[in-house]
């Protein structure tokens, strides 16, 4: 696939480098951050620029930013919002002068996604991330601090320590904010910067709620394709589109993954492709992130790259959450060894596919 992509944190945060990413065969793209911008700041235009220059000298394109991420008082709707609107639109401005083309984000409130366990143990003796319902934790600063105390020291996304300590303030700003509230909020935030991205050719591109289901009385807006159409009417244009990641939809065991890309990818709506596998544990739904191979995990990864070779798939992808495997116990779920496994089998598979089909 000539879009192959990997996360990657930076020189500052990420033990792996891009000579490391460069040599796993078939990867073209970095997608990567300015992770030191404070949520809601315009991102300065010679940061991305450094950012830019550091992997084109590695040998790689820097095409893909995950994530820019939305303030909390845009989701909550509050006056301030504009303002901070207005610092997102001209982020995307910068983002477009330095070749940026796809923004990965999510309208998640307070949580950008939840595990239980960042170290559950396998029986081979790897180990990565779960999510059991009955270990969820009654207080959600229990959970913060479960989470941090199991995150090896490192700052994860999503769970920045400075939005965080303020919990408490976050739960009360966010009362009153029902799915109908959040849906409001996303649209005014969509109609306000779309027009931005078709001036400048960046399309953004939603991640979904993960876990795709309701948590502590918090409301959650992509959770399925039936969310995924009522953000497609929020504002018609091909530069609203999701990530469709296939791990976090696939956590539902009721989501047809391979139809949704079928669905979304051949109405030129997902840019941008997360591609994993999970494994489900009971019959409740909880589950473990696994290795990307169907045979290890309850997806069918063969028809999910089925889906995207049929709909004439030409964006980006990237592997997703992996395990800790030989030893490597780096970021929880963005080690470097089981995504370069996850790589080359989707080619794998790409290859497999392509070639059957000719």
């Amino acid at each position: 696939m000539k879009n192959m992509g990997f996360r990657w944190y930076g020189s500052k945060d990420d033990n792996i480098t891009l000579q490391q990413i460069r040599q796993i065969p078939g990867t073209t793209q970095v997608v990567g951050a300015l992770f030191d911008v404070p949520v809601g700041e315009v991102w300065p235009k010679s940061e991305i620029a450094a950012l830019k220059k550091q992997v084109e000298d590695a040998g790689l394109k820097l095409e893909v930013i995950e994530s820019v991420n939305i303030h909390d008082d845009i989701k909550i709707g509050l006056p301030s919002r504009d303002q901070y609107i207005e610092n997102y639109k001209e982020t995307i401005k910068n983002l477009a002068a330095y070749g940026i083309k796809v923004i990965c984000y999510n309208f998640m409130p307070i949580f950008d996604w939840l595990r239980t366990d960042l170290h559950y143990p396998l029986p081979d003796g790897s180990n990565d991330m779960a999510f059991q319902q009955d270990k969820l934790k009654p207080n959600p600063q229990d959970i913060i601090d479960s989470v941090r105390n199991d995150s090896e020291g490192y700052v994860l996304p999503g769970w920045e320590p400075e939005r965080l300590d303020t919990i408490e303030h976050l739960f009360k700003a966010y009362k009153g904010v029902d799915e109908r509230k959040l849906r409001e909020n996303m649209k005014y935030f969509l109609d306000a910067i779309i027009p931005t991205c078709e001036s400048y050719g960046v399309r953004m591109a939603m991640h979904p709620d993960d876990p795709p289901r309701e948590l502590f009385g918090l409301p959650r807006v992509y959770k399925n394709a039936e969310d995924m159409r009522i953000i497609e009417e929020m504002h018609e244009s091909p530069y609203n589109g999701f990530t469709i990641c296939t791990g976090s939809l696939g956590e539902n065991p009721k989501n047809d993954v391979p139809a949704i890309i079928r669905e979304f990818v051949k109405k030129d709506r997902a840019p941008f492709i997360h591609a994993r596998n999970i494994k489900f544990m009971n019959a409740q739904g909880d589950f473990h992130e696994s290795a990307h191979l169907s045979s290890e995990g309850s997806l069918d990864m063969y028809e999910i790259m089925k889906a995207l070779y049929d709909t004439h798939f030409d964006g980006y992808i990237r592997p997703d959450h992996g395990r800790n495997i030989w030893g490597e116990n780096g970021r929880p779920g963005y080690g470097l060894y089981d995504r370069a496994l996850g790589i080359t089998y989707l080619n794998g598979l790409w290859e497999a596919i392509e070639k059957g089909n000719k």
